[in-house]
């Protein structure tokens, strides 16, 4: 397994949510070591919330869960790449958490 750096981002690296299957970016979240292997041991994404400090899974509230079909390592080994969403990722609702532009404006993607 490679050895990923978690020291770069104060024991927390990002990880990427992409479908599967349309390929569209969903959502970005944040892993430690204990959301990283939680994860793992049960192929539901996992992640740590910084503004609860705590672990979170994915869909424990909404029924969304994110099934782990794999996860992907950037060059730098600091960026996780997950796919595979069950229903909306964003909190709100959308498909995305990536739904509007900079200027406020609604995307149908």
């Amino acid at each position: 397994m490679i050895e990923l750096d978690f020291e770069k981002n104060h024991g927390l690296i990002p990880a990427i949510v992409q479908d599967s299957t349309s390929r569209q970016v969903l959502m970005l979240a944040y892993m430690s070591k204990a959301s990283l292997e939680r994860t793992l041991a049960s192929g539901l994404a996992c992640y740590y919330s910084r503004s609860r400090q705590e672990l979170w899974t994915k869909g424990e509230t909404s029924g969304h869960y994110q099934h782990v079909e794999a996860i992907y390592v950037d060059c730098d080994a600091d960026t996780l790449l997950l796919v595979r969403q069950e229903g909306a990722a964003c909190h709100t609702g959308h498909q995305s958490c990536f739904y509007r532009t900079i200027k406020g404006e609604e995307s149908d993607e």
